[in-house]
């Protein structure tokens, strides 16, 4: 429990309809009974009139109290509802303040609640990302994590780690009812069948980290090949400037949008070519960095022979890393009586569109999802972040070291290793965590939640 109240308005800034003011903590019953003159029945809907401490009206609004522990941090909360001017709810957050509340940390709310144990450390990081997801697959992801689905098959796995693992140290301390090595051999085929369910978790998870984050594209090409066209029409508004005049679009510019219920933001880039001025040169260089960085290179030509990219960028020092996935997109094709189509070349994916026309986009939009990794899955898939993934990882290596006899040695080693899998999967829910990592998820949450 936390040794003092926190307050905090829970909505946007701005005007709106309603506004909600929110406390939790030891005060707040005091609280409430100074605000509204009665401390209502726990869980129910209680309309009054709110006032400052020297007794003047700040509004009318309903008033929800929880009682703790039933409630979302475990501690007495108090919700106001009242009208959505600034100034009004500025008011009543003051009041509560100089009642003896103070403001509330980014994210506070969520992890008075981990820590009182009403949600585990997964399922308050699915609250920021149901606030955050830009999609209702993402969300759906979000929800199903925030229910604890994600932490229940986390922790089944751990406890089943830590099952086998009893039974290993059991035979180590009284070898005369159970030998070590039979044990241990009964362990190869047990952390077989555990990490496959570790790898069936993290590619679920993998999934829904996709939902959350997204992807990064990059279009790149020689000036005036349509980047900017295609680019307003991937994202279905005008954000980059489209001019016949070769090399207008000197910065990178930015854009969002959702693809197969996949969050992209694409990046509109300077042409790529010997630039003759300062501007040019720095716009090129930025374009190049982004290669580097890109999840998927689209690399836009109007040339209809099949080229490689070298081919495309001659004279241009630019590298494109190995593992970058590319698509070389043909814009145009309603200057040449084309129709649009894909073709595989060498390994590479080839699309024929015209971004003017917006033909093509349909297969353009398919096969990037796909290089971005999007799948088909849905009821499997969670919300988790890159530390539940590195967990799933580590997990995932210590069980491969015992299936694949990597362990040369005692039958204490083997146990260490199962000791070290489970701890990871504990990482995952919070079970195992430190201070600095707390910090460092709650600060990124909004306040009042």
């Amino acid at each position: 429990m936390g040794t003092d109240t926190i307050v905090a308005i829970s909505t946007p800034p701005g005007r709106s309809a309603l506004s909600v003011v929110r406390s939790s903590g030891p005060s707040v019953r005091e609280i409430v009974v100074a605000v509204a003159g009665v401390l209502p029945p726990s869980r129910q809907a209680h309309y009054g009139q709110f006032a400052g401490r020297d007794g003047e009206a700040i509004d009318d609004g309903i008033l929800l109290f929880f009682q703790g522990p039933r409630s979302f941090t475990g501690e007495d909360v108090a919700e106001f509802h009242i009208h959505g001017g600034p100034v009004v709810s500025q008011l009543l957050f003051e009041t509560m303040c100089a009642l003896g509340a103070r403001p509330a940390r980014p994210g506070e709310f969520s992890e008075r609640a981990f820590r009182n144990g009403k949600i585990d450390l997964a399922q308050a990081e699915a609250i920021a990302d149901l606030i955050n997801s830009r999609s209702v697959r993402a969300a759906r992801s979000a929800v199903r994590t925030l229910r604890g689905e994600f932490s229940a098959k986390a922790n089944a796995l751990a406890g089943r780690l830590h099952l086998a693992r009893a039974r290993l140290e059991a035979a180590i301390d009284f070898p005369e009812d159970v030998a070590p090595s039979d044990i241990v051999e009964e362990q190869f085929a047990e952390a077989s069948v555990i990490r496959k369910q570790v790898n069936l978790l993290k590619v679920g998870g993998r999934q829904g980290a996709k939902l959350n984050h997204g992807g990064a594209v990059v279009l790149v090409g020689l000036p005036n090949v349509g980047k900017s066209t295609l680019i307003n029409a991937m994202v279905g508004e005008n954000k980059a400037i489209v001019s016949e005049i070769p090399g207008t679009t000197r910065d990178v510019i930015e854009a969002d949008a959702v693809i197969h219920d996949l969050p992209v933001r694409f990046y509109d880039t300077a042409g790529l070519c010997e630039a003759d001025n300062p501007i040019e040169r720095e716009g090129v260089a930025r374009a190049i960095q982004l290669i580097q960085d890109a999840d998927v290179l689209i690399i836009l030509t109007e040339d209809f022979p099949i080229r490689t990219t070298g081919d495309l960028f001659q004279g241009i020092n630019i590298s494109i890393p190995d593992d970058r996935p590319i698509l070389i997109v043909h814009n145009k094709i309603d200057l040449h009586s084309v129709d649009p189509h894909v073709e595989e070349v060498g390994g590479v994916t080839h699309v024929f569109i015209s971004a003017l026309e917006k033909t093509g986009l349909v297969q353009l939009k398919e096969i990037l999802a796909e290089k971005l990794g999007f799948e088909e899955s849905g009821e499997t898939e969670f919300a988790a972040r890159e530390r539940h993934l590195a967990a799933l990882d580590a997990a995932g290596r210590e069980l491969e070291a015992i299936e694949k006899r990597m362990i040369v040695g005692s039958p204490e080693v083997v146990a260490e290793c199962y000791r070290r899998a489970e701890r990871a999967l504990g990482e995952i829910t919070g079970a195992f965590s430190t201070e600095d990592l707390l910090g460092e998820i709650f600060s990124r949450f909004c306040i009042g939640k």
